[in-house]
């Protein structure tokens, strides 16, 4: 009991409530690296499945870490750079662990293919740190590293499904085509492709609608499909970024607020009450005028006369 009769409990306690708050994303990010190191464990152990569902609950952990900061008001420089470091491991390293172990030979040089999918990520998460970290986003620079990893991950997962064993894919050579997935999507990750986010829910605008239903979409396809839903639709995310990019690159224009760094102001306006700011070209003949009236009319005596200055008169030059 303090002298004002407060109780130092009921002064603590805020305190404590704070620290709380603080520690919850940071919290989320050391779940998401615990996943990702027991997915190595795993696989390297012979349990992949067990490896992708690892994977995904990392995912999970990533996409909540984030939010939560910005939900509490606790982000920071620091959890910005945690997460990446985290991800470095969880959608760099793991899947590409899990590739090795499930596809490549262990005996040649096919291990460089993983260290490339590596490298990319590290090199996507440093430019995400410079460009697009700590804020709300609409759309990312590059393929994001969970859907990467995840779309790696889930590949064993899908092998282990009807679908894949019973139709017609099941006679493709995947275990061919993966190292050149693992490279793709190695180089999506540090391209300029853009790739939007997580869509918003509403029934305002057509986009929420969108937003709403392609929400609905995977959480039915979570639910009832299970292990068939996840390794089509992460390559479906892949290959719309690129369509998108290749589309709009044929007409000659960027996709309206496609852009690779969004304020959060910006986030709370619709479409089309964004703010622009017109190019103003300066005015050439207001500019002229602003200089000749900046001009001294005679030159400095620690200067040399200009060549168009008037010649002295004849008496002066015979003096």
């Amino acid at each position: 009991m303090t002298d004002d009769g407060v109780s130092r409990v009921d002064m603590d306690s805020p305190r404590r409530m704070r620290r709380a708050v603080v520690i919850l994303p940071s919290g989320l990010t050391l779940a998401n690296l615990f996943c990702g190191m027991f997915a190595i464990v795993s696989a390297s152990r012979g349990q992949f499945d067990f490896a992708g569902l690892l994977i995904v609950l990392g995912g999970v952990a990533d996409a909540l870490d984030g939010r939560v900061a910005r939900a509490t008001g606790s982000g920071s420089r620091f959890g910005s750079e945690l997460d990446s470091l985290v991800d470095v491991i969880t959608f760099g390293l793991a899947p590409a662990m899990i590739m090795y172990f499930v596809v490549l030979n262990r005996e040649g040089w096919e291990w460089l293919i993983p260290f490339l999918y590596v490298a990319c990520a590290a090199i996507r998460l440093a430019r995400f740190n410079v460009e697009q970290a700590g804020r709300a986003k609409r759309y990312f620079h590059g393929l994001p590293s969970p859907a990467a990893g995840m779309t790696l991950a889930t590949y064993y997962w899908f092998s282990q499904t009807s679908l894949y064993n019973e139709t017609i894919l099941g006679d493709l050579p995947w275990h061919f085509w993966l190292r050149f997935l693992m490279l793709a999507l190695a180089f999506l990750m540090i391209s300029n492709v853009s790739y939007p986010a997580v869509p918003t829910i509403g029934y305002r605008t057509i986009s929420e609608i969108l937003g709403s239903l392609v929400v609905a979409t995977t959480v039915i396809g979570v639910i009832v499909l299970q292990k068939q839903f996840y390794f089509p639709a992460l390559v479906a995310y892949v290959l719309y970024g690129v369509a998108k990019t290749v589309f709009f690159g044929l007409i000659g224009r960027r996709p309206r607020g496609d852009v690779p760094v969004i304020s959060d102001e910006d986030e709370d306006l619709e479409p089309d009450t964004q703010i622009s700011v017109p190019d103003i070209a300066p005015d050439p003949q207001a500019t002229a005028r602003h200089r000749r009236k900046r001009r001294r009319p005679y030159p400095r005596d620690d200067r040399p006369a200009p060549r168009n200055f008037p010649p002295p008169p004849p008496e002066e030059r015979d003096r």
